[in-house]
């Protein structure tokens, strides 16, 4: 027993852990209430656009409603954690470094925490914020341009109507990347004001889904990019299913089409803010 009594750790109390938490978090915050790119979604399309934004010193953040990060990607199909990934998909799998198994011509399979875990940390390492837990309520307007996100606690949502008048906050960006999947949440706040027209996705086929995923990725609206399932929801497009090489290419191509469209808005105005 006396054992049990040897220090190990630093002395610290309650406080100092409260006060650290509360502080880190809005410091970062703070931080990103400005920023280059806010990529809603944290699924694999969202969290490789943020991966490749961040890596070229784009100030990125990533809002997930969700607790945590990955979408589908954690669990494959069925509830069966392996991830599929058809060519040219698996050279992602390269760049994160992680194993995968060609079990077809032209089909790779690997784990899905794996593959997904790295993906997580490939954003983070780029310099991406992450801020989960939290919902997109809304786009922030102005003459016609998606300039920010109203966001609010996802926990909001779940409460008691007699309480649920919570106002939301927003966070202005340069663009916003509509990468929540089937329900494109981004794109149908537009679409509810008639701003866009929204398809809805169509019946599974996978050989069709992800090219013209991959090939309608894209600007959607002024402000509003389009990536991963959300592309299909917006256009029609046949669903894919579990499959992920196209959402990988997807937030691939939404962050290079992102890029473009930044350095025109650098060309044409002078910066947001100083970094």
């Amino acid at each position: 027993m006396e054992g049990s009594k040897e220090r190990i750790f630093s002395k610290v109390s309650e406080k100092q852990v409260t006060k650290a938490i509360v502080e880190g978090f809005c410091e970062e915050f703070c931080r990103v209430i400005e920023s280059d790119v806010i990529i809603i979604g944290g699924g694999p399309s969202g969290l490789v656009a943020a991966s490749e934004l961040a890596s070229k010193d784009y100030k990125t953040v990533v809002i997930e409603s969700n607790n945590y990060l990955g979408g589908g990607f954690w669990l494959g199909g069925y509830l069966m954690n392996k991830i599929t990934v058809r060519a040219p998909g698996q050279e992602i799998l390269d760049e994160l470094m992680v194993p995968y198994q060609e079990v077809e011509p032209g089909l790779f399979v690997c784990d899905g925490p794996h593959a997904c875990s790295k993906l997580i940390a490939s954003a983070c390492d780029a310099g991406a914020t992450i801020i989960n837990a939290t919902k997109f309520d809304d786009v922030v307007l102005r003459e016609g341009t998606v300039a920010g996100a109203v966001i609010n606690w996802n926990a909001v949502s779940s409460l008691p109507r007699a309480i649920t008048c919570v106002d939301p906050v927003a966070i202005e960006s340069k663009l916003v990347i509509d990468a929540t999947g089937h329900d494109a949440v981004v794109a149908n706040s537009l679409g509810k004001r008639g701003l866009l027209d929204i398809k809805g996705f169509s019946g599974m086929w996978v050989e069709d889904s992800e090219d013209a995923v991959v090939n309608k990725t894209g600007p959607v609206y002024p402000g509003l990019v389009a990536s991963g399932m959300a592309v299909a929801t917006i256009y029609g497009l046949s669903r894919m299913g579990p499959t992920f090489g196209g959402m990988l290419l997807s937030g691939k191509k939404a962050a290079n089409e992102s890029i473009k469209l930044l350095e025109q808005t650098i060309e044409e105005k002078e910066p947001m803010y100083v970094k």
